[in-house]
């Protein structure tokens, strides 16, 4: 059985648990994810839908000849002479779904794509795609936790790299260049690089520009490359010389922060209790008002994807979810400090994948 036929296969008993008779996915990481096809994404719908017993595409003629060279599935052509809707008609009636009692939609669809689904079949009950696909994305297989720590392992080295060049003179974006070329030397596509200077760090999605780096800095680097299908995510310090006022207590209650999540989130738990974890730390040390963010945002073939580690997250924690914890103490004009993991979810608890400590890196001056 290939990984596409075990990924449908689970799928459908999804769907039966779940009372979902049609499941409906367009370009993107729930497709790409559950069939490994990534077809062209434009104004033209392209729509993979998957019952019990059949799997097949509403495809754009254009698109035919390059999307059959990635799947076997059967294709119900249009072409921009005739438009999407007799096609649709001939899927449906083919795969007896004229009539669906209940139907996922992808909720990363193209709005106007869903609505010719939804137009279609009006009787339908409808929701989208979290029960079914997102509920599957969310608890990794061993492949991917293989993909996933290799892509950890390089993003430490990235890390590193940026730290061997940094010095003061130097530009946020000069040590972004770096890390994104170290990604680059193994075969990974950099995804971002936030490295946000002194007060610049106080944001936390702080646009990395021309500020110099100088002797005091406290300087927040977030970073993520993609190799595999696969992402990483990964925040840590560097101090260039002697660090801020106050740098010290602040790095200690963000990590007892991070520690406190990973020791509160276990499988059979909400995400909130994780969340509440960190930020009871960092409330009970002053900071609270300063903890902008949730602690935390699933990763796999997105860098943010469920299970979200939020106040209000009702999710059930499970075996196989990874996940961030990267709480952070923000202090308008003077610095910020973030401290991210990416875990996996065991049954005694998390499996940090870094195998780069959370000190802040010294640089010399």
């Amino acid at each position: 059985m290939t990984n596409t036929d075990a990924r449908l296969a689970r799928l459908r008993a999804q769907m039966d648990s779940e009372g979902v008779d049609l499941v409906v996915l367009g370009p993107g990481a729930h497709l790409g994810w559950l069939l490994d096809v990534h077809p062209h994404a434009d104004e033209r719908p392209v729509l993979a839908m998957v019952t019990k017993s059949d799997a097949g595409f509403l495809m754009p003629a254009l698109e035919a000849e390059s999307a059959g060279r990635q799947t076997d599935l059967p294709f119900f052509e249009w072409s921009d002479d005739d438009g999407p809707q007799g096609a649709l008609d001939r899927l449906l009636d083919a795969f007896g779904m004229s009539n669906a009692g209940s139907i996922a939609i992808d909720e990363a669809m193209r709005a106007d794509h869903a609505a010719l689904v939804q137009d279609r079949l009006l009787n339908s009950k409808r929701q989208f795609c979290d029960t079914t696909v997102g509920a599957l994305r969310m608890r990794k297989e061993a492949d991917e936790y293989a993909a996933l720590k290799a892509n950890a392992l390089i993003a430490d080295r990235a890390m590193q790299a940026a730290w061997a060049a940094m010095k003061p003179g130097m530009t946020e974006q000069d040590v972004a260049a770096v890390a994104r070329a170290q990604f680059a030397s193994e075969g990974a596509k950099p995804l971002f690089s936030i490295v946000g200077a002194g007060p610049n760090g106080a944001m936390p999605h702080h646009h990395t520009g021309q500020t110099v780096l100088k002797e005091g800095d406290a300087v927040v680097m977030d970073i993520g490359g993609g190799s595999a299908g696969y992402s990483s995510d990964i925040t840590r310090m560097a101090v260039v010389g002697e660090p801020p006022e106050g740098y010290a207590e602040v790095h200690d209650v963000v990590n007892r922060a991070v520690e406190a999540a990973m020791a509160a989130a276990r499988p059979g738990g909400k995400a909130h209790v994780v969340d509440d974890a960190a930020r009871g730390v960092i409330t009970d040390a002053g900071y609270g008002d300063y903890f902008l963010h949730r602690t935390g945002h699933g990763l796999g073939t997105e860098v943010h994807e469920p299970p979200w580690i939020s106040a209000s997250s009702q999710t059930v924690l499970d075996e196989g979810m990874v996940f961030s914890i990267e709480p952070g103490v923000y202090l308008p004009g003077r610095f910020g400090v973030r401290l991210e993991e990416i875990v996996i979810l065991r049954a005694d608890g998390p499996e940090i994948l870094s195998e780069l400590p959370r000190e802040a890196k010294r640089i010399d001056v």
